[in-house]
């Protein structure tokens, strides 16, 4: 096939730059809206329903990291492993992952959202649900977990659809999904009085909506790469590299679940009678971080077809170059987030609730959560960095020192001397050193991958 502008064949060939724009900007257009999406319908949660709704959302957090845990685990697997066979210029191969990533997030989606939906209520109360929260949360991810299917499959293929040379189309089902969210949202919270349950079924709509572009996409013919019936759809040895690289953003979102576990419970011992509220605290300083995480998440969306095509066509200087890009992009992103929430942290917490306590736990909360920020932009594109080169296993270990080997230790401890002060420490802390091991990591695999050029090019003279 010639290689034109419309083909992902243009990544190994055409400027960094250019491709970083053409790839990045829109996924992190549709991160924006996504994060948009999160924190307007918690502001609609919080506004609409209640301080304690807002507490009851934030209980819903760790199971929510298991639901996209399973859903990652195919998807970000499904588009690393397209992106490197395209690579090699092998579309059959491609093609072959598209159909199991499409079959597998179907299987997931009916083994984890039944058997979730079965202990739901018992899964809430050991996340730290309290008979106050509980009617919220177990309100929330019901609707949630019926939708599962719908999700799994827009996600799991949006992402193939971004790695197989159609980023602007794949940012266009993400805005499609947040804009209908946030017009349905405030008439089903205010209008027609669902309360928490509206949320939650604007969210599935829009998801709804954005699937059917993305399977009316993947079922054209048009498409670079799409379903073929006759292709193959449970292939073991596909399912086995998507498992491989899908394993890392899996451990890392079952580390948020057990961490955020962590965290509610630490915030409810020492939060006295205020225990909830400083649960809902931990709930508005999330969403306000995930909002500058998942623009670094758009980034290194973009870098990952980049990364996995150069890497796998042998292009080492555009791998060295395009991640040298993704990390000064990534600080600058986390340090706008550090300025804002520490130059005025009660401007961000106001805009979630009317509740004085609640802002007031939030504002004091903010300025140890976040005064390593600028930190997070750097490592998280390291860590993704190694996921998109087919390193699964140093990834893993990345995420796992972010978000469980330093954390837990800091939760267990600081606490105990410091009250809920030490339980915003341990996440700034823990911050701090997984920064100091990623960048002492990719110093180490650098050096290595550079000697191994250095011996390839001695053996050809």
């Amino acid at each position: 096939m010639a290689e034109t502008d419309s083909t992902p064949m243009t990544l190994g060939t055409r400027p960094i730059g250019r491709l970083l724009i053409q790839y990045s900007v829109p996924a992190i257009i549709a991160s924006v809206a996504t994060s948009l999406y999160n924190i307007v319908d918690s502001i609609f949660i919080g506004r609409g329903v209640g301080a304690m709704a807002i507490a009851g959302l934030a209980i819903t957090f760790p199971l929510m990291n298991l639901v996209i845990a399973f859903c990652t685990l195919i998807a970000v697997g499904g588009a690393t492993i397209s992106s490197i066979f395209l690579g090699q210029k092998n579309i059959s191969r491609a093609t072959d992952v598209v159909n199991n990533v499409a079959l597998l997030c179907l299987i997931h989606s009916v083994i984890f959202g039944g058997l979730t939906l079965i202990f739901l209520d018992k899964i809430l109360l050991f996340f730290g649900a309290t008979p106050e929260t509980l009617p919220y949360a177990r309100e929330f991810m019901t609707v949630i977990l019926y939708g599962t299917p719908i999700s799994y499959i827009f996600i799991g293929l949006n992402n193939i659809m971004r790695a197989t040379g159609y980023p602007k189309k794949a940012m266009i089902s993400a805005l499609l999904s947040v804009l209908v969210n946030v017009i349905l949202a405030p008439i089903f919270i205010f209008v027609f009085d669902w309360g928490i349950r509206g949320a939650a079924t604007a969210t599935m709509c829009g998801q709804s909506v954005a699937c059917v572009w993305v399977l009316h996409h993947f079922l054209s013919r048009k498409s670079f790469v799409h379903l073929q019936w006759k292709a193959r759809w449970l292939t073991g040895s596909i399912i086995k590299r998507i498992y491989a690289i899908g394993l890392s953003p899996f451990l890392m979102n079952v580390c948020a679940c057990i961490v955020v576990i962590f965290i509610n419970k630490a915030l409810l011992d020492y939060g006295g009678t205020g225990g909830n509220l400083a649960v809902g605290a931990y709930g508005i300083l999330n969403r306000t971080s995930m909002f500058f995480v998942m623009i670094v998440f758009g980034v290194t969306q973009g870098m990952q077809p980049i990364l996995g095509f150069n890497y796998g066509a042998g292009q080492w200087l555009r791998v060295r170059r395009t991640l040298t890009i993704g990390i000064c992009l990534g600080v600058a992103i986390t340090t706008v987030g550090w300025l804002i929430c520490e130059l005025m942290p009660g401007a961000v917490s106001s805009l979630f609730t009317t509740d004085n306590v609640l802002i007031a736990m939030a504002d004091r909360g903010a300025r140890i959560f976040f005064i390593f920020y600028p930190l997070v932009g750097c490592q998280i594109v390291i860590q993704n960095f190694f996921q998109s080169v087919g390193k699964p296993q140093i990834s893993i270990f990345l995420s796992l020192t972010r978000q469980l080997i330093f954390l837990i230790p800091f939760l267990i401890f600081l606490p105990r001397h410091f009250g809920i002060d030490g339980v915003w420490a341990s996440m700034a802390g823990s911050d701090c050193i997984a920064f100091i091991l990623a960048i002492v990591t990719l110093i180490f695999m650098m050096r290595r991958e550079q000697k191994k050029i250095g011996s390839h090019l001695n053996k050809n003279i």
